[in-house]
């Protein structure tokens, strides 16, 4: 995707796109011709932010006019791609400077650009023709890949099927992953679950053909900060014994969504070579329906020695990352991150596009919202109220999977998993869609990172800029 529309070579037959501030509109146009001024005044071209059009230069031939947006992020750009012609372009900012200057611009413009020209292929090729673009002369060419690489990866692997993904399979990934990077991974299997201690890992998944796994990235040299992620790969969930209705399952291949970002993400830091020891575990099983599958009302006995009663074989997700996050706090790392795909409460309060984002530590969350704003990669925090943890209360064990009645579902959720995290270790939990139900520009329907984004410029910030940058 980067070479056929990121290009290198300036193309002999190149469209320029004059890049205006609104606030320099009227310095531009008295510059243009008077074929051009004619043009816009006949399409009642309005100068706002994200404007754009193509407009005659005099000469029989085009030049773009786009109007530089506030949004600071890619998706303006990603609007602006989609809605050129198949050819070759160039971002221009006149005036005197050539191609655009400023670097944060020149990254949003670039990512954007390329994000537009996303296509799940696995299955079906695209048949739209390129629109390349002259790499904007600032951008940081490697942040930019990365930056792509990582989102390909994270929407290809929500986007296949489950019959081509499943938990071996995504075992193949992260070791795909890990031998690019120079990382280690290792893999507990099947039976080997309950010998090396997890338990509620082998419960959920050991019903389906394929077996369960636990899956352990690192990565970094041992002495710098200590980062892990966690990531739900439940690969396909049926609702187990508790089945889902077929509407509920359609889509459910997604259900390994936060596996998919936390890969993501990992593969971001790796390729920025960020100064910490990563580490990423991923729970990686399908909740399958088989005469071994577990059951409503079965005790599960997890990592950390709670025991867990199963009110509802569907709320399965918090069950594996249960043991993940059991081993991630053993190791008392700087911080935990959490990824999944864990709620339709979640869904129902901020709606399909806002990841909601539960922490134990307020500055570590002030520092995602703020890097959410600054790369266009919003998240929303919802609140841990602690009041609530008495709904998971079990009359036989020490917790129950569910609360009852269905109110605050997300937050419930969130306080389960914060029963596995040990004191004084900050926390992140995301509970995302990772998936567009319809297509926005440089954002086509299917599987989608969500927050990662922000999480990789949260770290940057903290363990390269130490403080707050101005970007992307």
């Amino acid at each position: 995707m980067v070479a056929s529309t990121l290009v290198t070579r300036k193309p002999a037959n190149i469209t320029p796109i004059d890049i205006v501030a609104e606030k320099d509109f009227e310095k531009w146009l008295k510059a243009q011709t008077g074929a051009a001024r004619g043009w816009l005044k006949n399409i009642d071209f309005q100068a706002a932010p994200g404007a754009k059009t193509l407009l005659p230069n005099g000469e029989g031939a085009t030049r773009g006019l786009f109007i530089l947006p506030t949004d600071r992020g890619p998706w303006p750009w990603s609007d602006l791609a989609q809605a050129m012609a198949p050819g070759a372009y160039e971002l221009i900012e006149p005036f005197g400077r050539r191609n655009l200057a400023k670097p944060e611009t020149a990254y949003s413009a670039a990512l954007g650009w390329a994000l537009a020209a996303y296509h799940f292929g696995r299955y079906k090729k695209s048949t739209v023709k390129p629109r390349n673009l002259f790499w904007p002369q600032s951008a940081d060419r490697k942040a930019v890949i990365a930056a792509l690489d990582a989102t390909s990866l994270v929407r290809d692997l929500i986007n296949t099927p489950a019959g081509d993904l499943g938990p071996s399979e995504l075992a193949t990934e992260a070791r795909t992953l890990a031998r690019k990077h120079g990382a280690k991974a290792k893999l507990v299997i099947g039976d080997q679950l309950l010998k090396m201690n997890y338990p509620a890992i082998h419960a959920v998944g050991r019903a389906a053909t394929d077996e369960p796994r636990f899956i352990d990235l690192t990565w970094g040299k041992p002495g710098a900060p200590k980062i892990t992620l966690v990531g739900k790969g439940v690969c396909f969930d049926s609702g187990g014994l508790d089945l889902k209705s077929a509407a509920g399952m359609r889509y459910m291949k997604k259900d390994m969504g936060g596996a998919a970002h936390v890969l993501g993400l990992a593969s971001m830091i790796m390729a920025a070579n960020l100064p910490v020891r990563l580490r990423v575990l991923i729970a990686a099983v399908e909740n399958a329906v088989a005469g071994n599958a577990f059951r409503p009302g079965d005790i599960v006995t997890t990592r950390k020695g709670i025991r867990v009663e199963v009110g509802n074989t569907d709320a399965e997700g918090r069950l594996v990352l249960s043991d993940c996050l059991a081993e991630a706090a053993s190791e008392k790392p700087e911080m935990i991150l959490d990824f999944a795909t864990l709620t339709g409460a979640a869904r129902v309060a901020l709606g399909a596009e806002l990841p909601a984002m539960f922490a134990n530590d307020d500055r570590l969350a002030a520092d995602i919202l703020a890097a959410g704003e600054r790369t266009a990669d919003p998240v929303w925090r919802l609140p841990l109220h602690q009041p609530y943890r008495s709904q998971l209360q079990s009359k036989i064990a020490d917790l129950n999977n569910i609360s009852p009645g269905g109110f605050g579902g997300a937050i419930t959720a969130a306080l389960f998993l914060e029963a596995f995290i040990e004191p004084g270790i900050p926390w992140v939990h995301f509970d995302l869609m990772a998936w567009n139900q319809a297509s926005r520009p440089g954002r086509p329907e299917g599987g989608e990172a969500m927050a990662m984004r922000a999480v990789h410029d949260m770290l940057e910030t903290r363990y390269i800029l130490k403080t707050p940058k101005k970007k992307k």
